[in-house]
């Protein structure tokens, strides 16, 4: 491997590793930029944008996983859901519940094929794909409370069904 690509990787490490240690967590959002390793040029401008968490499973719960919303709303989400986690409040696969400051109920779904999506926290806890991390995907209604499976829903392609998306 390539001495900048291999020091680029190693000072990742030590950040998500200080991160996780700070916060209990991190949030990994991929989509829509550059990618930021020295000599890629992937975009990734056309795909649905996603964000997971990283350090949950060292909590004792699944990480979890939202598509098609920005950075700012992921991270939102994400950090509010961490704290209930951290205060011992676990999120329940397929139990609709809401959130404080976001206008959407969601559903955690199981995700069945994690290690296709959650990279970083695989490499993060050294698992391979096959013995992933598990992951709960948070599903959420659009602005006239319709999920994706349901009729009318507004851009369901943004929230593909979990185990049709790979990142």
């Amino acid at each position: 491997m390539d001495a900048k690509i291999q020091a680029w990787i190693d000072q990742q490490n030590a950040q998500l590793t200080a991160t996780i240690r700070r916060h209990g967590w991190s949030i990994q959002y991929v989509g829509g930029d550059q990618c930021a390793a020295p000599g890629c040029d992937c975009s990734t401008e056309d795909e649905v944008p996603f964000a997971y968490t990283i350090g949950l499973f060292g909590l004792g719960h699944p990480e979890l996983l939202i598509l098609g919303v920005g950075p700012e709303t992921a991270a939102g989400v994400r950090n509010e859901l961490g704290e209930r986690i951290r205060s011992r409040v676990s999120i329940i696969p397929n139990q609709m519940f809401e959130l404080d400051d976001w206008p959407h109920r969601i559903i955690p779904e199981p995700v069945p094929i994690p290690g296709e999506i959650v990279l970083g926290a695989n490499g993060f806890y050294q698992r391979p794909p096959e013995a992933s991390v598990p992951v709960l995907q948070l599903t959420y209604d659009d602005v006239n409370g319709r999920f994706p499976w349901e009729e009318g829903c507004l851009a369901p392609e943004l929230q593909p069904r979990p185990g049709t998306f790979r990142a």
